[in-house]
């Protein structure tokens, strides 16, 4: 028939425990070798004042003592001007039910929100305008809308 079972489980015991012993050996001559030579100073590591990782410590030199008080932590302050900036514009949109509109200014392409509070009382679509910017909930709000002079405006 062929060998009998009990042999050949022994035969599997005695590779299984030679692999076993053959694997301890590695891992002992791994611990052999990782501490051969590696002193507590070479196992040091120094960062310098750059942030970079050294194996010497670095030299002491002497710091540059800086002020609290010279460092400048705001952003600087808005330069006064003598008054608001008056802009032109074109109104794009008005809604006359709602109460609101937009006015396109005309020196660049972006559009400006307006409420009929702001606004002169018979303004419409296609009137030419000068007004200011004021901070709004979500965006820059035209105000103190009037209508343009068309007769000193070269447009």
């Amino acid at each position: 028939m062929g060998r009998p079972l009990s042999n050949s489980k022994r035969d599997n015991e005695k590779k299984k425990q030679s692999k076993r012993l053959e694997k301890q050996k590695r891992k002992e001559e791994r611990k052999e070798n990782n501490n051969k030579g590696a002193s507590l100073e070479e196992m040091f590591a120094y960062v310098d004042e750059n942030g970079v990782i050294r194996d010497t410590p670095p030299e002491i030199t002497i710091k540059e003592k800086i002020n609290p008080e010279d460092i400048k932590i705001s952003t600087p302050k808005k330069e006064i001007s003598d008054g608001p900036e008056i802009y032109r514009g074109r109104v794009e949109h008005f809604n006359d039910t709602k109460g609101y509109g937009f006015i396109k200014d005309l020196d660049s392409v972006k559009k400006y929100f307006f409420h009929i509070s702001a606004a002169p009382a018979n303004i419409k679509e296609g009137d030419r305008v000068t007004f200011e910017l004021e901070r709004g909930t979500r965006d820059l709000n035209a105000v103190n809308i009037q209508f343009e002079d068309t007769k000193s405006s070269p447009l």
